[in-house]
């Protein structure tokens, strides 16, 4: 490896550090502007994400391209103390992400981190048995207390590039300005790109694979995408394309609304025998969509609808009654998570010659789901009452 023939940074060297150090400022600032506040946490997340592997590709750079010496007029003790510095920019750069992640990893409010809202981030193995412990209060002190060092090194590295700039040093500040102001001489050859920034992409890769090799694999949606009920007891068939399971609530006072992609169901209905009627519909939570990505790997979550250990709500329809408005009421059974749950079922339907057109709709509690409950059990973020609709059409078998 050669010396630098440099007294400048490497032009890679340059925009890493001026891009993480405005991400740590912005940083500093949202990290005293967002309680209560879910789109600014999100992104004191992904922010923090997106620090770390900057920061990985930093330290693989500056292992392949060495920075340039320090200025001679400078004292041993200024060196020393400009070493100690770096390094400890360098120690907090990488640690304090990965205190931020064991923090959230460790919180028994287990909120979903998507970064940027697009990217699924998975929660640090082996953390499920410190929720809510030792563990998390002692990362949340080293997370905070962390941060105000980077504080005060950040102060000391401003001073010391303002000091030399204005004593009758050489400056050191110049060294690290992009482009041709202040350049004396041409920045160094650079090599490593593929061990800085390939090994960081790797590393980023293999991590947010985690979360796709925890989901269910692709399936068709819609009614018989799960195969899962027999449907040789009904008498009607379920349009696909036209028939749909909707949900809807509120989220910090706002309107939200999704649709499960995968369901199957069995009907058994005659106006005529409605003591014999019966439906037994299964639902695939963790196929849920309300559009916005956070919501949706957040219902998939342990304290949600925990798809990887309860994968199908199973939902029956008994004791068909006429109501007096013209349509139907049902009492309606889930289990969802193996927790049993009873509620009315009102709905219409028309019946059109070997065509059948259907609408309900029913209200659950979260709670009685045993749903957010450890997060939100007073509904304070999510109402505890969430809207189920039901709609479509279906053909009567021959």
């Amino acid at each position: 490896m050669h010396a630098p023939s440099s007294n400048r940074y490497t032009v890679v060297a340059i925009l890493l550090h001026w891009a993480i150090a405005a991400l740590i400022l912005f940083m500093i600032w949202l990290g005293w502007n967002m309680e209560d506040n879910e789109a600014r946490f999100q992104l004191h997340k992904s922010i923090g994400i997106a620090i770390l592997f900057l920061s990985v590709a930093r330290v693989l750079w500056r292992w392949r391209n060495p920075p340039p010496p320090l200025p001679d007029d400078m004292t041993p003790w200024e060196k020393r103390l400009s070493h100690g510095v770096h390094m400890g920019f360098y120690f907090l750069m990488i640690a304090l992400p990965l205190l931020g992640w064991l923090l959230v990893s460790t919180s028994r409010f287990q909120v979903s981190t998507v970064l940027f809202g697009t990217v699924s981030w998975p929660h640090l193995p082996f953390t499920e048995g410190l929720r809510g412990g030792v563990v998390h209060e002692v990362t949340e002190f080293l997370h905070s207390k962390g941060a105000w060092v980077l504080i005060i090194l950040l102060g000391l590295h401003v001073a010391g590039a303002i000091k030399h700039e204005v004593a009758a040093e050489q400056g050191v500040f110049k060294r690290m300005i992009p482009g041709l102001f202040g350049r004396p001489h041409s920045p160094p050859p650079a090599q490593g790109y593929a061990i800085a920034f390939g090994g960081a992409v790797l590393l980023f890769a293999i991590i947010a694979a985690v979360p796709l090799m925890k989901s269910a694999p692709p399936a068709p949606n819609g009614p018989g995408a799960t195969g899962a009920v027999s449907e040789e007891a009904g008498n009607w068939d379920i349009d696909t394309e036209t028939s749909e399971i909707a949900f809807s609530g509120t989220y910090q006072g706002k309107p939200f609304s999704g649709t499960f992609g995968r369901w199957d169901a069995t009907v058994l209905f005659d106006p005529e025998d409605l003591e014999g009627s019966t439906v037994a519909v299964e639902v695939q939570p963790g196929s849920a969509s309300t559009g916005t990505k956070l919501y949706d790997d957040t219902l998939q979550s342990g304290e949600w609808f925990d798809t990887n250990t309860f994968p199908v709500v199973k939902v029956s329809l008994i004791n068909f009654e006429a109501s007096p408005e013209g349509g139907y009421t049902a009492k309606a059974s889930l289990l969802v998570k193996e927790q049993a749950v009873n509620v009315p079922f009102d709905f219409s339907l028309i019946i059109d010659s070997d065509t059948a057109t259907f609408e309900g709709t029913t209200t659950l509690s979260r709670a009685a789901m045993n749903l957010g409950q450890q997060s939100d059990p007073g509904g304070d973020w999510v109402a505890d009452e969430v809207t189920v609709t039901v709609k479509g059409t279906a053909t009567r078998k021959e």
